[in-house]
């Protein structure tokens, strides 16, 4: 991975092939200081143009829009739909478009290009596929009309997702695949140099808003945490998003930089084969999670106490959080007699079964997120003091997912946002639906919850049956420990002293460099 030129305020490549041709320091060098890209770092790699592969990334530079937003509360709200109403057998969604809107090739928004968008956003695993739906198609006043087979309460949430950005029809190849980004959002590509770098313009035929201000908008990755943190502080960077905790304690002493902050309905977990022996023995789950110092690894790693995950769910996540749970505990004696009633008892430092096999369960995680590798060292430690080797395998994201599906995982440790779309079903259903996810269970199931989720999704239920819908979700997660919580996350920014107006989304949908201005 590139290091910043700590010389110049341009993000120069180690080798050519990494970013685009012309480096940035000669490309600001050729314009005016006020003209200078804003440029934002984060770790997320552009794996492709299909929405359903790096969405992400176009719906965080505000490049493309979905149907629905997500208001302040977390509620669906208007986007390129400005209103939706359902029928009353819940079968039939019909959806308003705003008028006026059109693409960045000029082509305009109608109804045809949301349908060949939204289409190609029903095959997993594009998050719209859990969905029932039976067509999509267009009524003769132009409005776009959704029939579902069973009643979907959570359809205008499943349609804030990154996953269902409306492109123009001009993206689409003769064969389904994504060949250009054309959205409606406030900014264009100009540039694009996967898997790496956005470069991209104001849209002046934005109609969402006031114009931004900030004309010309730059996304790099960085891979590495110290290096983003090290662009922050450089001036390389503007905005440096998913910083280490030693990189922020670094940087809250540095003049020029300022660190924003938002708590996210995000949790770090491990991801456990319950399928596999011995993991699909509760008391080993619940031995490996009395194990874990939760208030020890926030305190001393992450450098913020309050993120000891208590339950899975954070208490940002409203209506979700159930403070009436007793918080997982650290209790290692505890966790000791339950692995020797599970048979595992400890000889010559090692848990062994009666047949002398030792007790070793390899845990795969990855440094996208810096704290991860870090907290995977903690739980090896801890969990090797209860007897329990553990050895850790740091790979990429995606080895996880290919691990669950192909039934070799055991441990992996990933973060979760359980609030990617407005309502939290969506995701739940994804992980621990009955076939489990590629982000939830692996070999667990369980009636109730599925129930739940179920009932939560079709709608229809009173404001106290889906409270009642959701804690049972809660607390059967929170017994039976398909993934074990370790810590919550809070969003952490290094701001340039540059730009003015930031503002950090919750749900991490959107940089809102739109609301970004210049510093006089």
């Amino acid at each position: 991975m590139p290091e910043p030129d700590r010389g110049r305020r341009g993000f120069v490549a180690a080798s050519g092939a990494a970013l685009a041709a012309v480096p940035v320091a000669r490309a600001r060098a050729q314009r005016p200081a006020a003209r200078a890209p804003l440029v934002v770092t984060g770790p997320w790699e552009i794996g492709g143009l299909a929405p359903a592969r790096s969405g992400h990334v176009f719906q965080r530079m505000q490049v493309a829009e979905t149907l629905t937003g997500v208001a302040e509360e977390g509620t669906p709200a208007p986007g390129l739909a400005e209103r939706w109403t359902v029928s009353p057998d819940g079968l039939r969604w019909r959806f308003e478009l705003r008028r006026g809107v059109r693409f960045h090739d000029g082509a305009p928004l109608d109804a045809q290009a949301v349908v060949r968008s939204l289409r190609e956003a029903t095959t997993p695993p594009a998050m719209l596929s859990l969905a029932p739906i039976d067509t999509i198609g267009t009524t003769p006043d132009g409005a776009v009309e959704v029939r579902l087979t069973t009643p979907f309460g959570g359809l205008a949430a499943l349609l804030a997702h990154s996953s269902t950005l409306i492109l123009a029809p001009a993206c689409w190849g003769a064969d389904g695949s994504v060949r250009a980004i054309l959205g409606t959002g406030p900014y264009r590509i100009t540039a694009l140099s996967p898997p790496q770098q956005v470069d991209a313009q104001r849209w002046e035929g934005w109609t969402g808003g006031a114009p931004p201000e900030v004309e010309q908008v730059r996304y790099l990755v960085a891979g590495r945490a110290e290096t983003r943190a090290l662009m922050a502080e450089s001036g390389q960077a503007d905005l440096a998003y998913t910083l280490d905790p030693a990189s922020v304690a670094r940087l809250r002493a540095r003049r020029g930089v300022s660190i924003a902050a938002v708590m996210l309905p995000r949790t770090a977990i491990v991801k456990v084969n319950a399928g596999a022996a011995p993991l699909g023995d509760r008391r080993v789950r619940q031995a490996l999670s009395l194990a874990i110092d939760r208030a020890g690894i926030a305190r001393a790693l992450l450098r913020d106490p309050e993120l000891a995950a208590g339950q899975l769910f954070a208490p940002s996540l409203a209506g979700w959080h159930d403070p009436t749970l007793p918080p997982l505990a650290h209790d290692p004696a505890r966790a000791a007699r339950l692995l020797d009633e599970a048979g595992w008892t400890l000889r010559d430092g090692a848990r062994r079964d009666a047949s002398g096999r030792a007790l070793e369960l390899p845990l795969r995680t990855f440094p996208d997120r810096p704290e991860l590798p870090i907290v995977a060292a903690a739980l090896q430690a801890q969990w090797r003091e209860l007897g329990v080797a553990v050895p850790v395998s740091i790979g990429n994201s995606g080895d996880i997912p290919i691990a669950h599906r192909d039934g070799s995982l055991r441990l992996g440790l990933a973060a979760r946002n359980y609030a990617s779309v407005p309502d939290p079903t969506g995701t739940l259903l994804q992980d621990f639906g009955p076939a489990g996810g590629d982000w939830g269970a692996t070999g667990w199931r369980d009636d109730g919850v599925a129930a739940a989720l179920g009932a939560l999704a079709r709608g229809g239920l009173d404001a106290s049956q889906a409270a009642a819908a959701r804690a049972r979700v809660a607390r059967t997660l929170h017994e039976a420990l398909p993934v074990i919580p370790v810590a919550w996350y809070r969003q952490q920014v290094a701001v340039s002293a540059r730009v003015t107006g930031i503002r950090l989304d919750p749900f991490e949908r959107s940089y809102h460099l739109a609301s970004l201005r210049w510093r006089a």
